[in-house]
């Protein structure tokens, strides 16, 4: 296991592409009135009270659905709260907020903008663990703990229909320089290296517009197939474009940060709770890129259940 150093002391949205999404003004209130752990005392020995937050597109409900039953099953009462974007529990994580399941890139880079302003240099190493060791201090003051990361990684990915990559000739984004294109995405897309910002700087992709229709959400999808965008946001796992016809361009000039799963805990939390490790930990060593993939596939192509697909991979893998 790889040692946590620094970050034991004491993360530049996949979207049941069925999934509900919360409404981003809703979302903060929903976060605010929650009572989390603010109420409880938990035991260091598990159990009592432990809320859960993640944004709501398919991918990140799966593993969010993972954690809350593999807590339930170790005694403790899960509360779990999806929102559209990060920004909308960070503001209560810590607090009122304990666990989240996280991309290491997209939560250091998200400090980072926090303590440094839109305008600081982001963290862009392709290694996971060096990027969790960039935004080590970063973590620390905000008074949160990533446990061990998964080899799964997921970043974010941008499409076209495979018609209009034939006709066009593109295979890469590099390809898209001094195009003008609309582009359907997540609502926090714009001016991000990873997404907006990374097209219009890195690839002289010209935006001229932005529709806030979700990280590959359904409505992202048909928009780009109806012609309505050019170029729709998603993540490599996205097991669905395949049978939509719909293919990725390659991230050529690498603007993707690494992004693997994480699980990020509330120091705090974490220093009551110390077996919240060990329940987590061994789910991150089980995922893979190739598994998450597959499990998206289930739930976004083959539409079965959210918490089904969770309970089938964490018994399957001997985790509950």
């Amino acid at each position: 296991m790889t040692p946590r150093r620094s970050l034991y002391r004491p993360l530049a949205s996949f979207l049941a592409v069925g999934t509900v999404l919360l409404a981003g003004a809703c979302a903060g209130d929903d976060l605010a009135e929650d009572t989390g752990s603010d109420d409880a005392t938990p035991s260091a020995s598990g159990g009592g009270p432990v809320t859960i937050a993640s944004q709501s597109f398919p991918e990140a409900a799966l593993v969010t659905s993972m954690y809350e039953q593999l807590l339930a099953d170790a005694g403790y009462e899960p509360t779990v709260n999806l929102v559209d974007a990060r920004d909308a529990y960070m503001a209560d994580f810590p607090g009122s907020v304990d666990v989240v399941p996280e991309y290491v890139g997209g939560i250091v880079n998200f400090l980072n903008g926090q303590a440094n302003g839109d305008d600081a240099e982001p963290f862009v190493a392709g290694d996971g663990q060096e990027l969790a060791d960039q935004g080590a201090d970063l973590l620390d003051e905000a008074g949160i703990t990533l446990l061990e990361l998964s080899e799964a990684t997921d970043t974010n990915a941008f499409f076209v229909t495979q018609e209009r990559a034939e006709a066009e000739g593109w295979t890469a984004l590099s390809d898209l320089e001094g195009e003008s294109v609309v582009l359907a995405a997540a609502p926090d897309c714009e001016g991000r290296l990873d997404c907006g910002g990374g097209l219009t700087d890195e690839y002289g992709i010209d935006i001229t517009e932005i529709l806030p229709l979700g990280y590959a959400s359904d409505q992202t999808y048909q928009s780009v197939i109806d012609g309505e965008s050019d170029l729709g946001l998603t993540a490599t796992t996205d097991g669905t474009l395949d049978s939509l016809g719909l293919v990725v361009l390659e991230d050529d000039r690498e603007i993707q940060p690494a992004q693997n799963l994480v699980p990020a805990v509330a120091t705090d939390f974490l220093e009551e709770n110390p077996d919240v490790a060990d329940i987590l930990e061994p789910l991150m060593a089980a995922l893979t890129t190739e598994k998450l993939t597959e499990l998206n596939g289930r739930i976004t192509v083959d539409r079965e259940q959210t918490e089904d697909v969770a309970r089938d991979f964490l018994e399957s893998e001997g985790l509950i």
